[in-house]
C-alpha cells in the first residue's frame, strides 16, 4: 500500500510559521477546536460550508489533535460522520489540492493536511462503519488506483462508504501494472472500481481492463471506473471499458448497490447461475 512520505516535511509549527505561502483564511493564527466552531448554528446539512472546511485545513496545519477537535464539534453539533466525510473531508482535500495548484501552499503544508485527513479516516473508521450498518449483501468489491497512485485517501473513503452498505471490499494501490493485474486476478470479485487520477495511464488502462475483463474469474463482473479524471474531464476516460461514475461518495455506493440488485450472490463460496 502507498504511504506518504513524511521524512523530509516540515513540523506543523514550522509550516505554520511560512504565513506568506499560506491562504488568509490560514493566516489567522486562531486556536482551532469546539471553541471556534461551538458557536455556530447549523441547520440540517447546510452547516459544514466553505468557511468550515477551511478552519478544518488550519486545524489539519496545527495537528492531528487539532483536527480530530474541529470533527468532534461537528458531531456534537448534530452532523454524522458520513456527512462530514462528504461535506467536510472530501472538500477540505480539493480545497488543499487548488491551493498546491495556485502555489499558494507548499509540498510539506499539502503533504501534512492530507496526511492527517487521511489519519482521521482511519481514526473514526471502526465508528463510521457502525454508525448506519447495512447486512452483509453478499456482493464482493475491488477498489484499486491507478499504477503508481500518490493518493489514495478517496478510494478509502469510498471503500469505508461500501463497507457500510454491505459489500466485501478489498482495497488495492498497485506500484506498477504486473500488480495491478495480480490484484484483479487473486480472487473472485462482482465488482471492480478504479480510481483514476491522472491521464498518465489512460491508454495502458483502456488495454489492461479489456484483458483482465475477458480472463475474469468471474466473466460478469462489473467495472466502473471514477476519482478526479472522472470529475474534470471524463471524455478521456471513454477508452476504458467501463461505467463513468463522477459522483460522491454516498451517491457512488448507491449507484452500484441498486444495480447490482438482479446479480446472483455467492452462497457457501459458489456463485449462482
Amino acid at each position: 500500500m502507498a504511504q506518504f512520505n513524511t521524512d523530509k516535511i516540515q513540523t506543523p509549527s514550522q509550516a505554520v510559521g511560512q504565513a506568506t505561502l499560506m491562504p488568509q483564511a490560514l493566516r489567522l493564527g486562531q486556536p482551532v477546536g469546539p471553541r471556534l466552531v461551538g458557536g455556530t448554528t447549523f441547520i440540517g446539512k447546510s452547516g459544514l460550508d466553505s468557511v468550515q472546511v477551511q478552519i478544518l485545513a488550519q486545524a489539519c496545519l496545527q495537528g492531528l489533535d487539532a483536527a480530530r477537535q474541529v470533527v468532534f464539534g461537528w458531531q456534537r453539533q448534530g452532523q454524522s460522520l458520513a456527512d462530514i466525510y462528504v461535506r467536510g473531508i472530501a472538500p477540505c482535500a480539493r480545497l488543499v489540492g487548488e491551493w498546491w495548484s495556485a502555489d499558494r501552499l507548499d509540498f510539506g503544508m499539502t503533504t501534512i493536511v492530507s496526511t492527517h485527513l487521511q489519519q482521521l479516516l482511519y481514526d473514526f473508521s471502526a465508528e463510521f462503519l457502525q454508525e448506519a450498518p447495512q447486512p452483509r449483501n453478499g456482493w464482493s468489491l475491488l477498489l484499486m488506483t491507478e499504477p503508481a497512485a500518490q493518493h489514495s485517501m478517496g478510494l478509502f473513503m469510498l471503500s469505508e462508504f461500501f463497507k457500510q452498505a454491505g459489500w466485501a471490499v478489498t482495497l488495492g494501490v498497485p506500484q506498477d501494472v504486473a500488480e495491478f493485474k495480480r490484484l484483479w486476478q487473486a480472487d473472485w470479485f462482482d465488482a471492480v472500481g478504479v480510481s483514476v487520477s491522472s491521464d498518465r495511464h489512460i491508454e495502458t488502462l483502456g488495454t489492461v481492463l479489456t484483458q483482465l475483463k475477458g480472463s475474469s474469474v468471474n466473466l460478469n463482473v462489473r467495472l466502473f471506473v471514477g476519482g478526479p479524471m472522472a470529475l474534470l474531464d471524463p471524455s478521456k476516460l471513454a477508452g476504458i471499458p467501463a461505467e463513468v461514475v463522477a459522483l460522491d461518495a454516498i451517491a457512488t455506493v448507491q449507484r452500484i448497490t441498486q444495480s447490482m440488485s438482479a446479480k446472483p450472490v455467492q452462497t457457501d463460496g459458489v456463485r449462482a447461475e
